[in-house]
């Protein structure tokens, strides 16, 4: 039997079974083909050149059909490439325009139901236009004949070429013979080309360029410019393995040399460079005065690297880990100097305000200073950011003469990176105390743990906080062993100082070792004086410019802190300072003035229209609206509880992204409405006929918490009551059916925020006078406070003048 007749039987038999793409076709009796067509394939990352033959497996639907198509009708294939290999069912737009004429040598159904097709290329075609109602992709084409080129150059090109490629094969592993006798035979031009072209390891567009090219002189200069790059490649590759050879066999006989070197210079008593670096090292680890623990597992390791070869792989890391050993800080300290009134002054001069955080800080201070062995608290400062946190931890170092570092705990979420990786692992290194210790130089630095509400939760790389334990106590951290450095360290000498911006989320067992002194937002006025003192003149150096060259007034800077930043500390009000002097700097630099004054009005020129205005009479100059006081990690805010009646059946709606305790509080206070509607002068017969929708504005941001419960409560208040409540009050409080006003936390930062938003009366709860003494005194002085027991109070002073002996 032929091979033509053993295709048509192949074909013929897949045809035949049930559900196959030719069969389905057959049963359409698409027409007939032109005389001018082809059936085509489309290939990815492959090219078909004429004159090579190679198998195609084909699984797609439409390239099985056309592959049995073929074979049966003994026609020739078109194999076109496709421009982006990622499409599964390309249309003619994904194809390229230029393919290779292929005849089918065999068409192969495998065992397990794939499809294969041998063809061989016989030349090259040109798509003129894609046929429709064929099962198969299909097209009228130009065949492109092969114009044999004569000619000297011809001959040289092709002389270069067969030399290029035999140059290559020599440089390639396992060569067949026969392939470069086949080669040497291969006299067109054109035919050495493609084949070059073919076995070159190309792209599949770099192959597709080739294969567009008609003209075989430029077919050649491409192919050789191709080629010319891969020799470089190979031999670039075979130089690189050929000296790899070489250094392995040089290390084998510098090994042997050294060997005996080194038994020629002990007969001689003479020593090597590595004998000098064992005892320069040896030296360093005496100096070091470390522990005698410590100082005896530095010397087993210096005798292991003693006895090792330079070569070995374990050298470099005993190496390293020495090293690690000798430049900690042992028994460096630095000279403490605790001068009270010195610490005073250097954080007067550092900070505005912040007075009972200073004294608090004095107070560590001198108790350091009356007992240096004792064992004083680890002290967290806690606040939004911007209130100056680690320049707090700054100012310590600099007031005790210490030195200063710094270790940044934020998204730290593997143990590792605080007690170090064991060095079984490749790259291994201590963890970031030790770290910023050898950094600092002294075992007595002020290490500040920065961010750390921050710190990743544990998983399978374990748990940072618990890592953290052994480090913050003092009982433990004086025999601290680093899981890299696998000898006790001493960090009782170490002042630890922590920040964060939310205490909730540091774990409990690490907040328990620690004394946390909260930060609360700066007031208007301090901002004010901070501007003043400290911001305007580190700007005027960042931006280059002098005192006399610009002049930033005070109403310009109370400006700032009005209308263009709502923030609890001043790093946005730094931000601001300094695009006004960039804009100055600007304006000198190009010459246009020498000096300019910046008053408010020159402002949004500069930093565009005010970004926040006092809405709060605004908002709240209908009923249903009150202005409530919200506590959030980066300081306190205002919100605005807004409530609405609609016609419906007694339901109650609520929008805003509100949490489950938020819901509660406002159900309660409906509850505590309705039970009290007669009281109160709300008619009881107009909740059945109608739905309550309470709306906290800001939708993107999740709310929840209790103490919007008085907000609730006086928004509905006024709602079904008809009446406003005053503009310039704002109440926090958690309410009970009963009526009463209960505590709530966050006072002082939302007292802070009240007075930044221009609020002159705020309601508190009766039990929260406690936290009076801590709202600052430029607050206090600036509002009223009315002081609640039940709800009555909050309607008598929210519509009205407050209760006798209920403001202070």
């Amino acid at each position: 039997m032929s091979p033509a007749e053993e295709n048509r039987l192949d074909a013929a038999e897949a045809a035949a079974a049930p559900g196959t793409p030719a069969k389905d076709a057959e049963e359409r009796n698409w027409p007939e083909l032109p005389a001018d067509a082809l059936i085509l394939i489309p290939v990815r990352n492959m090219v078909l050149f004429p004159g090579v033959m190679t198998p195609i497996t084909v699984g797609r639907r439409r390239s099985i059909a056309a592959a049995q198509e073929a074979a049966r009708a003994e026609r020739p294939l078109g194999v076109l490439l496709q421009r982006e290999a990622g499409v599964d069912e390309p249309a003619p737009v994904d194809l390229h325009r230029v393919g290779t004429v292929a005849g089918v040598m065999r068409y192969i159904t495998a065992p397990d139901g794939s499809h294969h097709v041998v063809c061989q290329g016989q030349q090259r075609f040109r798509v003129l236009e894609f046929l429709d109602g064929y099962p198969f992709l299909a097209a009228r084409v130009e065949r492109i004949p092969e114009v044999e080129a004569v000619g000297k150059e011809i001959e040289a090109r092709t002389h270069r070429l067969r030399e290029m490629a035999l140059e290559a094969l020599q440089l390639l592993p396992q060569v067949p013979d026969e392939f470069v006798a086949a080669l040497r035979g291969i006299t067109s031009p054109a035919v050495l080309a493609d084949i070059v072209a073919s076995y070159m390891d190309l792209s599949a567009s770099e192959k597709q360029e080739v294969l567009e090219t008609i003209d075989v002189s430029a077919r050649l200069d491409r192919v050789m410019s191709l080629l010319s790059h891969r020799v470089e490649v190979l031999k670039l590759s075979h130089h690189i393995g050929e000296q790899a050879k070489e250094s392995i066999d040089e290390r084998q006989r510098e090994f042997m040399l050294r060997e005996q070197m080194r038994a020629i210079q002990k007969e001689l008593g003479e020593t090597d460079e590595k004998a000098a670096e064992v005892e320069e090292l040896s030296k360093a680890i005496a100096e070091a005065k470390m522990p005698e623990e410590v100082e005896q597992h530095a010397r087993k390791e210096l005798r292991r690297l003693e006895r090792m070869p330079e070569a070995a792989g374990e050298y470099s890391m005993v190496r390293t880990y020495l090293d690690w050993l000798i430049e900690l800080p042992w028994s460096v300290m630095s000279e403490t100097r605790i001068d009270i009134p010195e610490a005073r002054r250097i954080l007067d001069e550092d900070h505005y305000g912040l007075d009972k955080i200073k004294r608090r800080i004095l107070e560590f201070l001198a108790v350091r200073k009356l007992n240096p062995e004792g064992k004083s608290p680890i002290l967290c400062f806690v606040g939004p950011p911007g209130v100056g946190k680690t320049s707090l931890g700054q100012s310590i170092a600099r007031a005790t003469g210490r030195t200063f570092a710094r270790v940044s705990l934020g998204g730290t979420h593997d143990e590792a990176e605080i007690c170090g990786h064991r060095r079984t692992y490749v790259g291994a290194l201590p963890g970031n105390i030790v770290q910023a210790i050898r950094k600092a130089g002294t075992r007595n630095c002020v290490l500040m743990l920065d961010e750390m509400d921050k710190l990743g939760m544990g998983g399978f790389h374990g748990d940072p906080s618990s890592a953290l334990l052994e480090v913050l106590d003092p009982e433990q951290n004086a025999t601290f062993r680093d899981n890299y450095l696998g000898v006790p360290f001493d960090l009782s000498k170490v002042m630890f100082i922590g920040t964060a911006n939310v205490i909730d989320t540091i774990p409990g067992p690490l907040r328990d070792r620690m004394e946390v002194i909260e930060l609360s937002g700066y007031t208007e006025d301090e901002k004010l004086e901070i501007a003043k003192r400290y911001l305007v003149g580190r700007q005027l150096e960042a931006n280059g410019l002098k005192p006399e060259q610009v002049d930033l007034s005070e109403a310009a800077m109370r400006a700032i802190i009005q209308d263009y930043t709502r923030e609890a500390g001043v790093r946005n009000l730094e931000r601001q300072i300094g695009s006004v002097f960039r804009h100055v700097a600007m304006r000198i630099a190009e010459g246009s003035c020498e000096r300019m004054d910046i008053g408010p009005e020159e402002l949004p020129a500069v930093l565009g229209p005010r970004r926040f205005e006092r809405e709060t009479a605004m908002r709240t100059s209908v009923p249903g609206v009150a202005t409530g006081l919200a506590w959030t990690p980066t300081g306190g805010d205002i919100l605005f509880i807004e409530a609405a009646r609609t016609p419906g059946t007694n339901r109650l709606i609520l929008t805003g992204q509100l949490g489950d305790v938020m819901k509660e509080s406002a159900q309660a206070a409906l509850s505590l409405i309705k039970a009290r509607a007669r009281d109160l002068g709300v008619d009881p017969d107009q909740f059945e006929k109608s739905d309550i929708h309470i709306h906290v504005p800001a939708g993107a941001i999740p709310k929840d918490g209790p103490s919007a419960g008085v907000a609730m409560f006086m928004a509905l208040h006024s709602l079904l009551s008809n009446r406003c409540l005053r503009s310039d009050v704002a109440m926090t409080g958690e309410i009970s059916l009963r009526g009463l006003v209960l505590p709530v936390g966050g006072i002082k930062e939302k007292v802070v925020a009240a007075v930044r938003a221009g609020i002159k009366r705020i309601m508190l709860p009766a039990r929260n006078r406690r936290d009076y003494e801590e709202i600052p005194e430029d607050a206090r002085k600036r509002v009223e406070f009315v002081w609640l027991e039940t709800v009555d109070d909050a309607v008598a002073a929210g519509f009205g003048e407050a209760a006798d002996g209920e403001t202070r």
